[in-house]
């Protein structure tokens, strides 16, 4: 006879296998479902400034009032706050329209979510194929199912 009857100890040996491919799919799952939540949070915080960000549009005008503090003015060279001060007044009207055109860019942020999310997803999906794999070969190369089965006692 060629072949072998099965033995407890096979199947116990057959069983530790099938349990590291079961706990390698388990961990991928689990890292799929973390990387889900966290690219889903990030999402929705994002969508949220970008949404909110037109409310403060007003805000940008008063940038042209900042002065500089009284203890840093006798050190800093009347030339340099004035230049400053023409460069903040420039960029008060192109701070304000970046503002006003920021809810406009939620929808190209979900598209880019999407992509970010899947690529991740993708990656996760072959790391666990990469771990069966190399279950797989350890099987076969030198793991505990390369033993032969013990002989059973008289």
């Amino acid at each position: 006879m060629s072949e072998r009857p099965h033995t407890v100890g096979q199947f116990i040996v057959t069983g530790e296998s099938i349990m590291l491919y079961a706990i390698s799919w388990f961990v991928i799952v689990l890292l799929l479902a973390a990387w889900s939540l966290t690219a889903w949070a990030l999402h929705a915080a994002a969508v949220w400034t970008l949404s909110s960000a037109g409310a403060l549009s007003g805000a940008a005008s008063g940038v042209a009032g900042l002065r500089l503090p009284e203890w840093l003015a006798p050190w800093v060279p009347a030339e340099v706050v004035q230049s400053l001060s023409a460069l903040l007044s420039g960029l008060g009207p192109m701070v304000e329209s970046l503002l006003q055109a920021a809810p406009a860019l939620a929808g190209g942020l979900t598209w880019a979510s999407w992509a970010v999310w899947g690529i991740g997803g993708v990656l996760f999906v072959v790391l666990g194929a990469a771990l069966h794999l190399l279950i797989a070969l350890w099987r076969r190369g030198g793991g505990p199912d390369s033993r032969p089965p013990r002989a059973m006692a008289a």
